[in-house]
């Protein structure tokens, strides 16, 4: 995925050309009214200006066959655009009975992925190519909004009900993943990546990853993988403490007590993360006890 700066998101999935094209008849039905109302109108100011002011205007009764063509001529454009964006839309939310079920939960502010496997993810998303794949979303919160800009397909998750969505990826890559709906004072950073891979480096990637390797980097591809790096940062200034360093060090919590980090403390906190906040940071870590 390019970096550069880009007008017109690239297109990455089966419906983001038919999305594009719509989006242009659109603004090309718009910008041709535009032009001929305000020519028309130019016309008529200049055509029918009063030129002394002794004249007096013709008083007009109406014209039925100009009444009869703005009227049709606009219903069947208006019905034409209908009738593409409903079948447009009945396809889009209409998940072909094989797509590949993938849970998504919403949560201020991140978003947790489980596959059908069992195999959970934080801020990321990694799918098959040339796969139908159905998201299973809803909020633990308040209103969010799952959006992927390449892929032209955007989807409401809501507290307290499920809401769908489908698509099939057509390139391999990483693309943009947004929350589209204001969701409290850190919404801009609840971001994240969908990777679309190969069939084949997809399944690797369910089963746990390259073998033989060591348990720094089985550690760090963890820490990776489940969006840990997003708040916890080498140094300070990240939502969570910096772990830099941190393990058989004193912390000082958000209680007034200080404990020490060890094995325990650790496991505690990536288990039950709200248990011991640590002092200056709010409790919005998700828990990751099965």
């Amino acid at each position: 995925m390019s970096k550069d700066f880009s007008l017109h998101p690239e297109l990455a999935s089966t419906f983001a050309l038919q999305i594009d094209l719509l989006y242009f008849l659109l603004v090309a039905i718009s910008v041709i009214f535009t032009v001929a109302i305000v020519a028309v109108i130019i016309f008529f100011v200049i055509k029918y200006r009063r030129k002394s002011d002794d004249e007096r205007p013709k008083p007009i009764h109406g014209s039925l066959p100009l009444e009869l063509a703005w009227s049709i001529i606009p219903f069947f454009i208006c019905m034409g655009v209908f009738t593409l964006g409903a079948d447009m839309f009945f396809r889009m939310y209409r998940a072909p009975a094989d797509a590949l079920n993938v849970d998504v939960v919403g949560k201020q502010w991140m978003w947790k992925v489980q596959h059908p496997e069992g195999k959970r993810e934080i801020n990321e998303l990694h799918v098959p190519i040339n796969t139908p794949i159905r998201l299973t979303m809803t909020s633990e919160d308040v209103i969010h909004a799952f959006s992927i800009p390449a892929f032209r397909t955007k989807r409401d998750v809501v507290p307290g009900r499920y809401n769908t969505m489908w698509f099939e990826a057509t390139k391999v890559g990483e693309y943009d993943l947004f929350c589209a709906e204001y969701c409290g004072t850190q919404h801009s950073t609840m971001i994240g990546r969908v990777v679309v891979m190969e069939e084949q480096d997809y399944q690797n990637w369910l089963g746990g990853g390259a073998a033989g390797e060591s348990m720094v980097e089985a550690g760090m591809r963890h820490f990776e993988q489940l969006g840990c790096a997003t708040c916890h940062k080498s140094q300070s200034g990240g939502r969570g403490p910096t772990l830099t360093g941190v393990y058989g060090e004193p912390v000082q919590l958000a209680s007034g007590e200080v404990v020490v980090a060890d094995e325990a403390y650790i496991r505690e906190s990536i288990l039950r993360p709200t248990s011991s906040i640590v002092n200056g940071y709010q409790p919005i870590m998700p828990t990751f006890q099965g």
